[in-house]
């Protein structure tokens, strides 16, 4: 496990430009660090890997749960032009705590497998956004028995992004979730407003969450720090929490790299 953590965090240490900034053609648009995703596909022949690790805890009536998210990767690659394939599988870990006193029964293992495409369906044209169509399937027979759901999820989104300035950009969510062997459907959104500080230098800030069909609605906010170090290699840091209740804290980061056609 330790040689899990170490490696992890030598990866996750970077990645950040994220999709909300404006960036020139060389330049990467990542899926991370914010829960919203880009309506752009990596280009023809290229493979983009993003990767990190993450914390998040939540304390109600004296019981604390705790997960580690020790590596979150997303690898993509482009088809076509305006069309990529998508995998990403999570190695997590739960943990819960009551009055202080850790717990024995901790869960850890690979979460189901996402495999997935996205399609960019329309550019940007004055004030019409840039439209793109994300879907995924989560298979359970991929996940570790911690982690093994009895039923195949799935998601698909909606994603939109406007140019607010030379420096600045919208993007923003919506779709549909299913999954965690439950038969609601929860609907998603995601609005995040993006700031170039230089062209190497971005920041962030994020509302998303979802509307289960049967169960109250979760929002949560994060922010965060993008930074390119090169036109292929990038490096982000996020801090996060919940509007309502669910997540007290959330820190997260990674690193994005683009090995070209």
């Amino acid at each position: 496990m330790k040689k899990v953590l170490s490696a992890s965090f030598l990866f996750f240490c970077g990645m950040l430009y994220a999709q909300e900034e404006t960036t020139t053609a060389d330049s990467m648009i990542t899926d991370r660090p914010d829960a919203t995703e880009s309506p752009n596909t990596v280009p023809k022949g290229s493979l983009q890997v993003e990767t990190g690790g993450f914390y998040t805890s939540f304390e109600e009536n004296d019981l604390k749960t705790e997960i580690y998210g020790y590596n979150t990767t997303l690898v993509r690659y482009g088809i076509f032009n305006n069309f990529e394939v998508r995998l990403g599988w999570n190695f997590e870990e739960t943990r819960f705590s009551f009055n202080g006193q850790e717990a024995d029964n901790v869960s850890s293992g690979f979460t189901p497998l996402l495999a997935g495409m996205k399609v960019e369906i329309a550019d940007e044209d004055g004030w019409k956004p840039q439209i793109g169509l994300l879907g995924h399937l989560y298979l359970p027979f991929t996940a570790g028995s911690d982690y093994r759901p009895e039923t195949t999820g799935a998601d698909f989104r909606f994603s939109f992004s406007h140019t607010l300035s030379e420096k600045s950009s919208l993007s923003y969510n919506l779709g549909a979730a299913l999954g965690n062997d439950s038969p609601e459907l929860a609907y998603l959104y995601t609005l995040s407003y993006g700031y170039s500080i230089t062209n190497k230098i971005g920041l962030y800030a994020e509302v998303y969450g979802d509307f289960p069909e049967d169960n109250k609605a979760n929002h949560l906010w994060d922010a965060g720090i993008t930074y390119l170090l090169h036109p292929t290699l990038q490096l982000d840091a996020t801090i996060g929490s919940s509007f309502t209740a669910g997540q007290d804290i959330l820190l997260s980061a990674g690193v994005s790299f683009r090995i070209p056609n």
